[in-house]
């Protein structure tokens, strides 16, 4: 198979993470050729995400995501730092400066769309208990 690591749990996080971008393409309405695109609203999404949740949450929501989108959602993170608090606007503010392309329909529809792909890779226990951890204002934008 072309594009193979060779290592089966490489390739297999590689076609979970494909997929998973193909996913919020397909929600968004993004062709393929917009990846770059697809791969910016998951990482602020994720990253406005963890931020707002306290380490015990972000840590049982990550060991659900594939193993390379679990390394991206712990970039840059700061667990001294956390939780910090996001009202609903401040949280959809935090994605949109980390998304340096044009929103259409806004910045809620385009979370929304990426947490809705995310959705595939998680319980809905887990998901729900990601909605219990934050105040209701912000807990609307998750699906």
């Amino acid at each position: 198979m072309a594009g193979t690591t060779g290592y089966h749990s490489f390739d297999t996080t590689v076609d979970k993470t494909n997929r998973l971008l193909k996913e919020i393409e397909q929600e968004y309405g993004w062709p393929k050729e917009r990846r770059n695109q697809s791969y910016a609203a998951l990482r602020g999404v994720l990253h406005a995400l963890r931020d707002r949740l306290t380490v015990e949450e972000s840590a049982q929501l990550s060991a659900q995501l594939p193993m390379l989108v679990r390394g991206l959602y712990f970039e840059g993170w700061c667990p001294g730092e956390v939780p910090m608090k996001l009202s609903r606007d401040e949280f959809l503010d935090r994605v949109r400066r980390e998304f340096p392309y044009e929103v259409r329909g806004g910045t809620q529809d385009l979370v929304s769309a990426v947490l809705r792909a995310l959705k595939l890779y998680g319980t809905e226990g887990e998901w729900e208990d990601v909605k219990a951890s934050m105040p209701k204002e912000l807990a609307t934008v998750v699906p």
